[in-house]
């Protein structure tokens, strides 16, 4: 077998900082072989100034919504944001196709090898057919109408099945999932929550002030959103819980949930987390915080969440909302504006916790036997990140 030998100043494994005379020997196709110490590695060892890292994981993208790039002002707020993005997407299907395939070659040169992506249509599929990424497809569906619910869903499933013709096992890569808790009805969730093979599941959660209003008190900025979308909610009540437990309570024990963007979430919501009293497998945060800068929300209070042991990991949302995708970007705004973060623990977040969050961490997110998690250099400062494998 012909190898491949990487050595540079820092070498991070996913979970781990090791001796910088530690050198990664892959197989050509960038299969992880082992990592030794320089002394009994041979000839032929490339060297790299900065961090040799695993490929990012990015949990949360839209990779459909890539023909808005620029398309919709910053700053807006969460509702006129929610509003454009419904009135944007009647684009020419030409022009969608190429913004899909250039947001996706974006994706590769910022590092990323696997993608956790929102789906509403099948628009992604022709691009993901060519597999040069690895992609968990959350196909999302909404619909605040309890009525509504049968009809909601057979039109996601119908998503669904144009995705799972991609695969051999459909349910390893491909989820039915509700958008947010105030666009997902008691009836529609459970319609979601128990279609089979549905064991890992996302859900944006607390993105805004106006969200945790409307869930608990029935008031607030949200109600400009119904209206413009022409729906009467005046049977809605609100929950006598918190938000957090009112939408999480929905899901079942065997599933596992990422909840996208935090920027809400407080120390009751975490106190909650932590008491045991979660219905579900496994619960990650996922932050994005460009995007939450772009469209007018705070950040996410990272402190508090790592306070709590939360299993943060890393999103970009999308080129609506964003004016990259790319992972090492998100963590360049967190170390600003949370300089207190250790680069092992950023790192951690974009690659081995996200793939915990994928459920693909045994094949990529460390560098470890057999795994073929992709192979970046990023310069020491987190400014620039270039693609080896």
């Amino acid at each position: 077998m012909n190898y491949r030998k990487f050595t540079a100043d820092h070498l991070f494994t996913g979970s781990e900082w090791l001796s910088n005379d530690s050198v990664l020997i892959t197989g050509t196709e960038g299969e992880i072989i082992d990592i030794v110490p320089a002394s009994a590695a041979g000839e032929g060892v490339t060297s790299f100034t900065g961090i040799l890292s695993p490929g990012f994981v990015n949990c949360h993208c839209h990779l459909e919504l890539s023909h808005m790039k620029g398309i919709i002002p910053e700053k807006t707020g969460m509702v006129d944001f929610l509003v454009r993005v419904i009135q944007q997407r009647g684009f020419d299907g030409e022009i969608i196709q190429k913004a899909i395939e250039e947001a996706e070659n974006s994706m590769l040169q910022n590092g990323i090898v696997a993608v956790g992506d929102i789906c509403n249509t099948a628009n992604t599929v022709e691009q993901k057919k060519k597999g040069r990424l690895l992609y968990h497809n959350f196909i999302e569906t909404m619909g605040f109408i309890e009525q509504t619910a049968g009809q909601r869903f057979d039109a996601s499933r119908a998503v669904y099945e144009q995705f799972a013709r991609l695969y051999r096992n459909p349910a390893e890569s491909n989820s039915i999932v509700p958008h947010a808790p105030y666009s997902v009805s008691p009836a529609l969730f459970q319609l979601i929550t128990h279609f089979p093979g549905n064991h890992l599941l996302t859900i944006h959660s607390q993105e805004s002030g106006a969200e945790r209003e409307f869930i608990e008190k029935g008031t607030g900025d949200l109600h400009r959103l119904y209206q413009a979308l022409n729906i009467d909610i005046s049977f809605y009540k609100p929950r006598s819980t918190g938000s957090l437990p009112a939408y999480l309570s929905h899901f079942l024990p065997t599933q596992s949930v990422i909840l996208v963007h935090n920027t809400n979430t407080n120390k009751d919501d975490l106190e909650y987390v932590a008491s045991g009293q979660l219905p579900i497998a496994n619960l990650f945060f996922c932050v994005c915080p460009n995007a939450n800068d772009y469209i007018g929300n705070p950040l996410p209070n990272i402190d508090l969440l790592r306070q709590y042991k939360a299993a943060i990991v890393i999103g970009t949302d999308s080129l609506a909302s964003n004016h990259q995708l790319s992972v090492l970007a998100e963590l360049q705004t967190l170390q600003r504006h949370f300089p207190n973060l250790e680069k092992k623990e950023l790192l951690q977040w974009a690659t081995l916790n996200g793939a915990k969050a994928l459920e693909i961490n045994d094949v990529v997110g460390s560098f470890e036997p057999g795994k073929k998690p992709g192979v970046l250099i990023i310069d020491e400062q987190f400014s620039m990140v270039e693609r080896l494998i």
